[in-house]
């Protein structure tokens, strides 16, 4: 009985393992469907400059999250040059992951663009992290980049 409790545990543990470093990429902030930030297309935030929700006949899934697009063009951009277009910390709040390292929800209508990246804020409830954001990007901005880069290799 305890041989066979090893062996079983020891088959948890060995997937647990043999999945993390398949799959060390970050969390990208899906629904439960698997699809990207309410269908939002993310490469109209860069190339249209403003956010546009996709299209499901344009649709392409990406490191295990589904991307729906405006257009085949958006979408051919998009699977040629994917690091191009995502948004930092995986689409998650960027003040989130400044302030308090965590991953929350976002507006996907409240962004900024900043050196060639996208970043997302929560914006509900009478509380726009952007406005936050802005007014400590210099504190927040570094934190969020130790924050994500610890973060995005967690479960």
């Amino acid at each position: 009985m305890k041989i066979r409790t090893l062996l079983v545990c020891a088959g948890v543990l060995s997937l647990m393992i043999a999945r993390g470093q398949s799959d060390p990429l970050p969390r990208f902030n899906v629904d439960d469907d698997g699809l990207w930030v309410d269908g939002y297309d993310p490469v109209a935030y860069l190339l249209d400059r403003r956010a546009v929700k996709g299209d499901a006949h344009f649709s392409h899934t990406y490191q295990g999250a589904t991307f729906h697009f405006v257009d085949q063009a958006h979408k051919d951009r998009f699977v040629k040059d994917p690091q191009a277009y995502l948004p930092a910390y995986g689409g998650w709040c960027a003040y989130a992951m400044g302030a308090r390292n965590e991953k929350v929800t976002v507006d996907p209508e409240t962004f900024k663009i900043k050196d060639g990246r996208v970043f997302l804020f929560y914006n509900r409830f009478f509380t726009n992290t952007l406005t936050d954001w802005n007014e400590d990007e210099g504190r927040l901005y570094p934190a969020a980049e130790r924050n994500w880069a610890a973060f995005k290799h967690r479960p």
